[in-house]
């Protein structure tokens, strides 16, 4: 029931055909943290995507919990301490890619991609520019991004004792392949 409401929601964000939708609920966003003591990387593969190629319009939702680290206690510091998951379950970019109309989805190719939008985390929004590409080959549609969020910039606390092992700067990646909507 929770995923039947959550595509209508999202859905509904939209207009237009649905010819120029696509959309995944597998996409994946990984992200990783390095400092001289400590490198601290987590893996999500329920990462949940529409995109409409005419307007430019995008949507991820992440949700928290699905993040895995090599170390279970890492996931549980991580769920508990820094980004309070019962609190604030997802993460939410909203925006729009700003060059769509030099993105040709009907051609193979590798295409430089902007996307401007608004980044929620842990509960703070703030505007973004995000870099990326979109992957065309043999008909599948890529997106692809690599960026940088700083925590203090979405209230994630570090606690003192821990502060030389988490970098204040994470590296996400975001690897997504999303299908026509029929």
């Amino acid at each position: 029931m929770k995923k039947v409401v959550f595509t209508a929601i999202l859905l509904s964000a939209f207009s237009g055909a649905f010819a120029q939708k696509y959309m995944t609920r597998t996409g994946k966003v990984s992200f990783f943290s390095s400092t001289p003591i400590e490198k601290i990387e987590a893996f999500n593969n329920e990462v949940a995507n529409i995109f409409d190629s005419k307007s430019g319009e995008i949507v991820f939702q992440v949700p928290i919990k699905s993040f895995k680290f090599e170390k279970q206690t890492m996931q549980e510091h991580f769920n508990e301490d820094y980004m309070e998951s019962d609190k604030f379950p997802k993460s939410e970019f909203k925006g729009r890619i700003t060059n769509i109309g030099e993105v040709n989805l009907s051609k193979d190719g590798v295409y430089p991609a902007n996307a401007e939008g608004k980044l929620t985390m842990h509960g703070v929004t703030k505007d973004v520019s995000i870099p990326g590409t979109i992957t065309v080959k043999g008909g599948e549609v890529t997106l692809n991004s690599k960026f940088t969020v700083k925590t203090k910039d979405y209230d994630i606390k570090i606690p003192s004792l821990v502060e030389g092992k988490i970098a204040k700067e994470i590296e996400v990646t975001v690897s997504s392949v999303v299908t026509a909507m029929h």
